[in-house]
């Protein structure tokens, strides 16, 4: 392929004009895309049909919302309302901007979940009646489609539970409160019963801090587990810890209701090493204090990185521009970006017990050399406090719903009311400055891949710049309690592009060797040229 003299110049002229923006606004875009969706964004899953299914909690109250076809919900369990005419879930469209109410029938409290292989949404557990509960929400095109509930079906009660889908497609659910095992789903013969895990029991202090546990599918097939402020490697077929790491430094608790977050750093061929990103959380002694006195203390403003492959690995820890409890983390398309949004400044998780919300995400970049990893970026004026989500979605933008620190809902008198909105936020690199570099797939609108197996995409780009070209891929993650639990993302192999005589390119990209790397199921595809991600398609691999 012949390159025009005039590319390098005008790579160059991008490059400066993207360095002036930066220096005259704060990167990134807030829109607001409904002010109301009927209930508050406690849980957030993005499924293939580029929808998004909400949810909160049953005993909420009454939502915004009514249930569909004028239905009620008749429970004598329920704490709230006995009888509750009102949705606690809705399925919104990302591409039309809308949405539907649906039908959940029980507690959904701080439950946790995972998408099956067929692009089912597997969600599980919850509070009261909903505790052993398992729901299944299979996507449409239509308006169809509603939440299929089976009682009894987890073997024990599971709240504040972490979930992950395995390698054989199967979900592995870890712990919750006062549950210091797992079980997984579907059941079969052998996994009929619960598997001790004392790890979690050893993990839990006066305040717990070892609920929803931050799960990460290492590159072996093991299972990284992070609770309160340690971390082991679990063989999660023998019921064995193979590794156990070192106490993240400063030994400040990083798990509900200290409430920090984490993700596994983009997996790179040939996919020899596994990195685990951990930041923000709170001091030891944040909840009893803000509970019991009214002390709310400065969240934690440290990151740790733990090589989890190494032979002899240890924690790095960096300083985060702001401090930050119950922030998400998300893995963006470029590969290179992590984003931290969400949360507050001082505080804990639990009603009421944060202050001084943190209006302005941070931009973290791995690959950067360290002390120059953090960006802050364009602030929102919404706080998202308690029970607040962000998710990725297929166009690149971040979904951002929630916030309700109350028993109930509060939308009055109160400093932080109940949230219902939901907000887009457009990160730097969907800026118009950046149009002529985002590559756009041509052709194909969803592919199949099988695993280790070459395939190709064809797209077109303003202005190509082949050195700095990839193929990444990126699950649909399920984000509640400041954890999107199942988030990873692979770079792909990829060849040379080769470019036609009507300006469309095409790159060769392999598909992950094994399942050990990307279980099976649903994955955004994206083109990626210079730093600017394509809007992605949906691929199959299975």
């Amino acid at each position: 392929m012949n390159t025009h003299p005039l590319v390098p110049f005008l790579l160059l002229l991008a490059s400066f004009i993207t360095t002036i923006t930066r220096t005259l606004a704060a990167p990134g875009r807030w829109d607001l895309l409904q002010p109301n969706i009927g209930v508050s964004a406690m849980h957030m899953q993005l499924l293939h049909n580029d929808r998004v299914v909400i949810f909160d909690r049953t005993d909420f109250g009454q939502s915004n919302i009514s249930l569909p076809n004028g239905q009620c919900r008749n429970d004598p369990t329920e704490q709230a309302l006995t009888t509750d005419c009102t949705a606690h879930s809705v399925e919104y469209d990302a591409i039309s901007n809308s949405f539907r109410p649906l039908t959940v029938l029980t507690d959904t409290w701080c439950s946790s979940g995972t998408v099956a292989p067929d692009g089912s949404l597997i969600q599980t557990g919850g509070f009261n009646d909903g505790e052993r509960v398992v729901r299944v929400f299979k996507p449409c095109l239509d308006s169809t489609c509603d939440w299929v509930e089976s009682q009894t079906t987890l073997v024990v009660r599971r709240w504040y539970a972490t979930n992950h889908i395995l390698p054989d497609g199967s979900a592995i659910i870890i712990g919750g409160r006062r549950q210091f095992n797992y079980e997984f789903y579907p059941k079969t013969t052998a996994t009929l019963s619960i598997f001790p895990f004392h790890f979690l029991s050893d993990t839990k202090d006066p305040n717990e801090n070892n609920l929803y546990p931050f799960v990460h599918l290492s590159i072996d097939g093991n299972l990284f587990v992070f609770s309160n402020n340690r971390s082991v490697l679990l063989d999660y077929k023998k019921n064995r810890i193979v590794r156990t790491y070192p106490p993240i430094t400063s030994g400040d608790a990083r798990n509900y209701p200290s409430s920090g977050s984490s993700v596994l750093l983009p997996l790179k061929p040939p996919y020899a090493e596994a990195e685990v990103l951990v930041c923000g959380g709170a001091p030891f002694d944040s909840y009893a204090q803000a509970k019991s006195t009214g002390t709310f203390i400065s969240a934690l403003t440290t990151c740790g990185r733990l090589k989890i492959t190494d032979t002899s690995p240890s924690w790095s820890m960096e300083t985060m521009p702001t401090p930050r409890v119950m922030g998400d983390m998300l893995l963006l398309p470029t590969g290179k970006d992590v984003l931290i949004i969400n949360g507050a400044s001082s505080g804990t998780a639990g009603w009421e017990l944060a202050q001084d919300p943190s209006y302005t995400p941070v931009m973290y970049r791995p690959d950067a050399p360290a002390g120059s990893r953090f960006e802050l970026q364009t602030s929102t004026t919404t706080p998202r406090l308690y029970h607040s989500s962000a998710i990725l979605l297929r166009d690149g933008r971040v979904l951002v719903g929630g916030s309700n620190p109350h028993i109930y809902y509060n939308f009055s008198n109160v400093q932080y009311p109940t949230d219902l909105s939901l907000e887009a936020f457009s990160p730097e690199y969907l800026s118009t400055v950046n149009s002529n570099l985002r590559p756009k797939i041509v052709t194909v609108s969803s592919i199949e891949l099988s695993y280790g197996k070459q395939f190709s995409l064809q797209f077109s780009v303003g202005l190509l710049d082949v050195t700095g070209l990839s193929v990444n891929m990126v699950p649909p993650a399920f984000c509640t309690h400041s954890f999107s639990m199942n988030q990873r993302l692979l770079v792909l192999q990829a060849s040379k592009v080769i470019t036609s005589a009507d300006g469309t390119n095409e790159v060769a990209a392999v598909a992950p060797p094994s399942a050990v790397l990307a279980p099976p199921g649903y994955y955004m595809v994206f083109v990626v040229n210079r730093g600017i991600p394509s809007e992605g398609i949906w691929a199959h691999i299975q």
